[in-house]
């Protein structure tokens, strides 16, 4: 994924968290600021909660993967940031996709 498609700087995450939306499931919680832009930037943050550092990139790959196979389902012009929860280290590539595309619809991002 290209530089530009990602969120990058503290002040870019503190204008997402403070200024958008957050919708939760049981694995993650999505937050959705618009970015004027004609596409989307993703940012993926994973706390010391979920675990030690094998675990936190093992859920981050994941989620990065499920991102990189379904971006152009997703409506363009947002900043995204996914937060998982603790549940999301036990769980399958298949659930944490779940979970991520049932946010973009209750947020009505993904495209028609």
């Amino acid at each position: 994924m290209d530089k530009k498609y990602k969120l990058r700087t503290n002040i870019q995450f503190k204008r997402v968290y403070s200024k958008g939306k957050s919708y939760g499931n049981r694995l993650m919680v999505l937050y959705i600021c618009k970015n004027g832009l004609e596409y989307n930037r993703i940012g993926f943050s994973v706390t010391k909660k979920i675990g030690n550092s094998v675990e936190r990139n093992r859920v981050k790959r994941r989620m990065r993967e499920v991102y990189r196979l379904n971006y152009y389902k997703i409506k363009t012009g947002y900043d995204l940031i996914y937060l998982p929860k603790n549940m999301a280290k036990e769980s399958s590539y298949d659930e944490i996709e779940s979970a991520m595309l049932h946010l973009l619809k209750i947020a009505h991002l993904l495209k028609e």
